[in-house]
């Protein structure tokens, strides 16, 4: 009877177990829900951006090949000549219980970490996320310059992308870095993401976007008012922030599709070891049963 006692035990145990991780999947689902929303929305406000700094910088092109002049780009677009100082902000989880999340953000870093070691750069690391910190720490401790915690914790908002580039911009003006560059993690589907490094500073564009077409539309030609310049300085602020806000929202996207999928198999394996266990208990407790009855007809027999 000992043994079905702790198999009742264990059963009560791994259900309420079961009972937690069907919970936080929920939420999980929840949660990702709501950051593909977000991501969604910001998907058309990123385009016009990227399309309008493209459009201002083949006008310059088709103006320096015309007219022979050369163009000033604003300073978020001019980096140093030789780079030699870099700054990773890493974004993790600020919990765990998802997955290898947190690990393949860690492991990136440490490649692009060792990619910039061999090209004889100085490498400086800022986390935001325990998780990506406490891992990053026991071989990097000393690259590590500032950590954080993950602004997913309540919810993403613009406002923190603002301070983030602030603190950014203060790091550039002391002249601490060349090139700042934020690890995260791609946003593809609940079961796909990919982590990337992208430069913020300076200011990159595709190349391939700038194709000669992107100035007008037919015969109709964009005009710029009140200049080229001032709109080119004024949007380059905002698709710094967005492209910033928008690796957040990416980054919180894929930790919950991570937990999700995460809690999804650890309630699929409770159902197993319920069923298991279930199965364990009731062999266990017909087989007492039956040691029970022939004793009580082994007794009668022997009165």
């Amino acid at each position: 009877m000992a043994g079905l006692k702790e198999l009742r035990n264990r059963l009560a145990s791994v259900k309420s177990t079961e009972k937690i991780t069907t919970a936080m999947k929920l939420v999980a689902a929840s949660r990702l829900r709501k950051a593909q929303t977000s991501l969604e929305k910001n998907k058309n406000y990123s385009n016009l951006l990227e399309n309008t700094v493209a459009r201002i910088l083949v006008s310059y092109k088709k103006d320096e090949i015309e007219k022979k002049v050369k163009y000033i780009l604003p300073p978020l677009f001019i980096g140093s000549q030789k780079p030699q100082n870099y700054v990773l902000v890493v974004f993790s989880s600020e919990r765990g219980l998802c997955g290898s999340y947190n690990q393949n953000v860690a492991k990136f870093t440490s490649k692009r970490i060792k990619e910039l070691k061999k090209e004889n750069k100085n490498v400086k690391i800022v986390c935001y996320g325990k998780k990506a910190y406490d891992i990053l720490r026991k071989n990097y401790q000393e690259l590590i310059v500032h950590h954080e915690p993950s602004y997913a914790g309540g919810g993403i908002f613009y406002e923190e992308a603002l301070q983030m580039i602030s603190k950014i911009m203060t790091l550039t003006k002391d002249g601490q870095f060349d090139v700042c560059e934020i690890i995260y993690s791609k946003f593809k589907s609940a079961v796909s993401r990919e982590i990337l490094a992208m430069q913020i500073y300076p200011l990159t564009i595709d190349e391939n976007s700038l194709h000669e077409g992107l100035d007008h539309i037919e015969n109709a030609y964009f005009d710029f008012k009140p200049s080229r310049d001032e709109i080119l300085r004024k949007t380059a602020d905002q698709l710094l922030a967005n492209r910033v806000f928008a690796s957040m929202l990416s980054s919180e996207a894929s930790e919950q599709g991570a937990r999700m999928m995460a809690m999804d198999n650890a309630t699929e394996n409770a159902k197993e070891m319920i069923g298991d266990l279930t199965l364990k208990y009731n062999t266990l407790r017909q087989s007492a049963i039956t040691t029970e009855l022939n004793e009580i007809i082994s007794g009668a027999e022997a009165i």
